[in-house]
């Protein structure tokens, strides 16, 4: 079916109060190859993509992105799937998201010394930049998942060792991967004491700022134009002071990374408003990095680590599968209509291989959608989307367009130009079509 043809008078300009810095009301002047305004021209407008990042973790794709048939046994990397239904997972991926955040848990990366996945996860990467998805590396320092073959070094020896694998694999990755958790939950990373590891050894002894810092200043040097958060669990005041430490000895941050784990049911948009006011006090832009809503029984309020929930099956239910759909559409709304929050981040597109084996995922384990999936998709690409529009510009050349802050594409009867529409509210944008 062709786009709908409309003139710049009928064309509607509601905006939703709430979500007003997200949308650009934009004049755009449109001009031909001479570069003379196109009067009374059709032009199609359409978006190309999202300004905000949408983003969902992509280690289920891993092996697709690599050819393989296959995962790597016992790996993060991305669940076992016939090619056909990777296939169908990543067309489902790639209709709702346009941000990946990809594992590099060092000791699955590299799990013998000197031996990292570094081609693998490469070619994943640019997989999905091919598709014009922003890639995350996750996370550069963690205490968990540290590798075992640090323990018996001293912690000199366990710094240098990190260092060079922050220096190493930024700098392997720069291009494809320039956003990164620097470092991962270091409120807890130098009380950590589940199991010994060398990072919280480490932790102990340069303290969280020091730590902080070693993860920062390495990977600065390594892609100066690197994106790098800090990322926490850890939504209380502990948090909130690390991150005053951190500013005052001058470690430059370049947004703070939340995690919403909310296997205990939804924080609701009172919680989340607060949490997200508490965090931009520090004038950072805000990620939700890990969020997950479930669609199936709720765990216990009274679990204070929600690593010591072990249940033997733990099976998506209709109801849950309701409620999942009507929060998950509540929380991004409420993200949304913060301005603080440039992304926000689900944490497994898919029931197979989640977290803890929770109901987590906007599919199901075969692969069927959830309502979820379908109320996000049609959040991001349909109420937040604009679809091809052909508008016809008035006797100065000009249409308006009013959208989500993103890329269009603009086509006219003598060529085509993509314009990134990134200002909200009024602007006047010069477009030349060749």
């Amino acid at each position: 079916m062709p786009p709908e043809v409309r003139s710049a008078a009928s064309r509607p300009s509601a905006v939703d109060p709430q979500l007003h810095h997200r949308r650009t009301e934009a004049t755009l002047t449109v001009r031909g190859r001479d570069g003379e305004p196109l009067a009374g021209a059709e032009v199609t407008v359409a978006q190309l993509r999202h300004r905000f990042l949408f983003g969902c973790i992509g280690f289920d794709l891993v092996p697709l992105a690599n050819g393989e048939d296959e995962a790597v046994p016992g790996s993060v990397f991305g669940g076992a799937a016939a090619p056909a239904q990777a296939a169908a997972l990543a067309d489902r991926w790639l209709e709702v998201f346009n941000a990946a955040t990809l594992p590099f848990y060092w000791s699955e990366f590299e799990p013998v010394r000197g031996r990292p996945e570094t081609a693998r996860l490469r070619r994943a990467a640019e997989w999905f930049t091919e598709r014009g998805v922003v890639v995350k590396g996750h996370p550069l320092a963690w205490h968990t998942l540290a590798p075992d073959w640090l323990l018996d070094s001293t912690d000199a020896e366990v710094e240098a060792a990190l260092r060079a694998r922050i220096r190493r694999d930024v700098t392997d990755m720069a291009g494809v991967v320039d956003t990164w958790d620097a470092i991962n939950e270091v409120v807890i990373m130098p009380v950590f004491d589940r199991y010994d590891n060398a990072l919280s050894r480490l932790a102990r002894r340069l303290g969280r700022v020091g730590t902080v810092r070693l993860a920062f200043e390495e990977a600065r040097a390594a892609n100066p134009s690197a994106t790098l958060l800090l990322n926490d669990f850890d939504m209380s005041s502990a948090y909130e002071h690390l991150v005053e430490d951190c500013l005052e000895a001058g470690v430059q941050i370049d947004a703070l990374g939340l995690q919403s784990h909310m296997h205990q049911g939804w924080w609701g948009e009172e919680r989340t408003l607060e949490v997200l006011e508490r965090f931009a006090r520090f004038g950072l832009p805000l990620h939700l990095t890990e969020s997950t809503l479930l669609s199936g029984e709720l765990m216990p309020p009274e679990v204070e680590d929600l690593n010591d929930w072990q249940v033997d099956e733990w099976p998506s239910t209709p109801e849950g599968e309701a409620r999942q759909a009507d929060e998950l559409v509540r929380h991004h709304r409420t993200l949304l209509s913060h301005p603080a929050v440039e992304a926000a981040t689900y944490w497994g597109i898919t029931d197979a291989g989640a977290w803890l084996g929770a109901p987590v995922g906007l599919l199901r384990a075969d692969g069927t959608p959830k309502p979820s999936y379908d109320a996000l998709r049609d959040l991001v690409r349909g109420e937040w989307w604009l679809p091809p529009t052909t508008l016809r510009t008035d006797d100065a050349g000009r249409v308006p367009v009013t959208g989500f802050l993103g890329d269009y594409s603009v086509t006219g009867p003598d060529g085509s130009a993509t314009v990134a529409l990134d200002q909200a509210g009024p602007v006047d944008v010069e477009v030349r079509l060749s």
